[in-house]
Parts: C-alpha cells; structure tokens; sequence
C-alpha cells in the first residue's frame, strides 16, 4: 500500500483574512515547492488538526505576549523595524496579554497604557487584530505550546529572503492594492521555489490578493525553518506566561 503521509503537505504560510485564515502549503522537494496549495481554514484550531503535529506552520500573527511592555512594543517588533526602512510601518505594536484580551477598545487603550515603559494605547489597526490573536493564542494553549507554529511578518519574510534588503515599494497605497509593490514580491517569490503560474492565482473568496502573498511569504519561511536556516528575531528571545515564544522567525 502506498505511504499516503509522503503526499501530504508539510509546510504551512498562513495570514489572517475576513474569512478566517488564508492557508498556502506545500511539500518542500529539495529548493522546490510541490504540491502548492491554497485554502481557507474558518478556524486556527482546525488548521492544527488538519495540519498535525509534523507540519511547520508559519502564520503572520502575534504569538507571545507578554504581561508588560518594555519599549515600543514587543521585543519582536523592536527587532524587525531597523531592517525594514519604509516598510517598518508594517510592524504594529501589540500591548500586554490583558490589553489584548479587553472588551473594547477604550479598555484596551487603559491597560496598554498601565502597562507600558514608557506609556502608550492601543493603535487601532493592533486593535483590529485582536480577535485574531486571542484566536491563534487560546489555540496554541490548548495544544500545550507553540510546538510547530512559529510567528512570522510578511515584511520581514521578504526582507530576509532578499538578501537583507527590504521591499522598495509599498504593497498598498492608501488602502488599495499596489501592483507595482505586488509585482515586486511575486518576482522574489519565484526565485524562491514558487511557480509563477501559481503565484498569479485568484484569492479565495474571503481574502485579497495581499492575504495571498503575505501567506506565500509566510511559506517561504516555515521552508527556511524546515531547512535550519531561518533565524529568530530577537536572538535571544523571551517566552511569556504560558510558555509562548516572544519571537518572529525569517
């Protein structure tokens, strides 16, 4: 009988969208990237299961939280802005644990503020994301740990898989989607073992064609990290209360 286990895809890019998750796998076959897929998954958790424990997942969302902020956001954040030049606007600062976890905005904005050095709210685009986060951290918890799943930026992805250098151009302007910033990073991407053709693909409902590169990006990465040879940022990363890393990878 056929090992059916050699077929399923091992690396997962995953990124937020209004449907759920946007999810890019693949089987990595030497520098190659077979078997692209991708898919929305309603539910963190249900891309845990589906993926299993083999898997190297790679999502673009806070994982660790600390109980309180040192600096302009967390040590991650603090990380990965000196290598992104125009972009590190990209990088939203996420509060503490109980910021995150408030029951609206205001409230949040009150927490952050008590617990920050030096003292600071809540932007609206982090406040945005919170859901999210609470979604991926309760997930993550329930499994026992991170394990698998490693928190990445599609920026700093980019950044990482350019040599060092970040993207010149924006992927949006004023909300909207630029295609010359697009066009720049599928060209990176396919000098990173994507097929072209697939790099072209519709989003699926429920997302935008961002959504979409930012998960490639994000698969990039779990490939780097399948092959050793991706790095943590910062080096000497933190864990918060639950054992959670305080770190993005590229």
């Amino acid at each position: 009988m056929k090992d059916r286990s050699r077929d399923k895809p091992h690396l997962y890019g995953v990124d937020g969208c209004p449907a759920g998750w946007i999810v890019v796998s693949a089987m990595a076959v030497g520098n190659r990237l077979a078997g692209l897929n991708v898919e929305i998954i309603p539910d963190f958790g249900a891309l845990l299961d589906m993926a299993g424990p083999d898997a190297i997942i790679s999502v673009d969302m806070p994982i660790g939280l600390p109980e309180r902020i040192e600096g302009p956001g967390r040590g991650p954040e603090q990380a990965a802005r000196p290598h992104l030049g125009a972009r590190q606007s990209s990088v939203f600062s996420i509060p503490s644990r109980r910021a995150v976890y408030a029951g609206d905005y205001r409230q949040a904005c009150a927490i952050a503020l008590e617990t920050s050095d030096p003292p600071k709210k809540v932007s609206k685009q982090a406040f945005n994301i919170f859901p999210k986060i609470r979604e991926i951290d309760t997930a993550l918890r329930n499994q026992g740990g991170a394990g698998n799943v490693h928190e990445t930026h599609p920026e700093l992805a980019f950044w990482s898989l350019n040599n060092g250098e970040a993207m010149q151009l924006p992927k949006k302007i004023k909300s909207r989607v630029n295609p010359a910033g697009m066009a720049e990073r599928r060209a990176l991407l396919a000098r990173h073992g994507f097929d072209r053709e697939f790099l072209e693909t519709r989003p699926p409902r429920g997302s935008a064609a961002d959504d979409f590169l930012d998960a490639c990006a994000c698969l990039a990465i779990a490939a780097r990290i399948s092959r050793g040879i991706a790095n943590p940022y910062p080096e000497d990363f933190a864990h918060d209360a639950h054992g959670l890393p305080v770190a993005i990878w590229a």
